[in-house]
This record gives C-alpha cells, structure tokens and sequence, in this order.
C-alpha cells in the first residue's frame, strides 16, 4: 500500500482556521487512510492508502476538511517515492556554502506556466535564489524567509497555482516519516 503525504495549505497560521491535529487524524482515519500521522501543527499528514491519484486524494481530502471543520483549506498531496525524488532534486544541495537551514521548499498544484515563473525570477534577488523543477520551487534564503526578497511581494499569486511552503527540515522530517511507514 503506497505512502502519501498531504500538504494543508493556511491552517492554523495566526488562530485561523484552527485545527486540532488529533481531529485532522480523525478525519483522515475517517478517510479509511491507515497509519495516519500529523507532523507538526501546520497540517502535514503521512497515510497509507491504496493507490490513487494524489490529485483524486487532494479533492477527496479538501472535501471532508470542508465537511468536518466548516472552512476550506487547499491542500497537496505527494507520495512518498515523489518526495524522495524532490528532496534530491533540491538543486541548491550541489552549491558550496549552503545553510540547509535556510532551504525551503515550496509545493505546487500544477505546473506553473513560463510567464509565472519569469514574475518569480523578477521577485526573487540577491542573496535569495528560487529555481522551479516541476512542481516544486526549491528555495535558498540564506537571511531567513521574513527578510527575503519573496516576503513581501505577491510571488505565490504570481504562479497561479496552489502553493504551500514547507522548510527544509520538515520536508526531510516528513521523508523519514514515509519510509518509517513502509
């Protein structure tokens, strides 16, 4: 049975959209998902379910967030072969000098298209560096994400897409957890 990861987008940022992450397991074992973990309170949960498409689980999901806690959340879902697959990806792992503290990984829905991505270059300046692969935006904030170049500027409306970032750290946490589930 194949691991997956679900990726909530704006859940309990700033005692909005409060969600117990004790209920979010509830509602994913609701599901009929097994080995349903939460990591963290901003809506990272690990599953196993059978195979489906991670855009059929994403609707499935959004669906009963909205069902169970009366509020829509978007959210995105990878399988855990793909997040072994993003995590070496990470272009900025090559590159001498780099905090990996300082990385950040940001999911998308789809693709975004060339124009979006030209509007993300034009944001995003020196120190800061962001490079797409996919569906991912791999980001390197050497002075943290609130003193970036991205932090004020529209760059997550500029793509298009559904986005949500999750840091370095946590997207190797939620790794682990994946191969701990297999």
């Amino acid at each position: 049975m194949p691991v997956y990861i679900s990726l909530l987008r704006g859940i309990n940022v700033g005692g909005h959209k409060k969600v117990k992450m004790e209920a979010l397991r509830a509602s994913f074992e609701a599901l009929g998902f097994e080995q349903v973990k939460t990591y963290i309170q901003s809506g990272n949960v690990v599953f196993k379910t059978g195979k489906v498409s991670p855009a059929a689980l994403s609707k499935r999901i959004e669906e009963t967030i909205m069902r169970d806690f009366g509020f829509p959340a978007s959210v995105i879902v990878r399988s855990g072969a793909e997040l072994g697959k993003i995590i070496a990806a990470n272009p900025f792992l090559t590159q001498r000098g780099i905090d990996h503290e300082k990385l950040h990984v940001t999911f998308l829905s789809d693709v975004p298209a060339t124009p979006a991505l030209k509007k993300l270059a034009e944001f995003t300046v020196a120190p800061d560096q962001s490079q797409c692969e996919g569906k991912e935006i791999f980001l390197y904030l050497p002075n943290g994400f609130s003193a970036s170049s991205l932090w004020k500027v529209p760059w997550e409306k500029a793509l298009a897409v559904v986005t949500t970032t999750r840091n370095w750290k946590t997207v190797n946490v939620l790794h682990q957890m994946c191969r701990d589930c297999e």
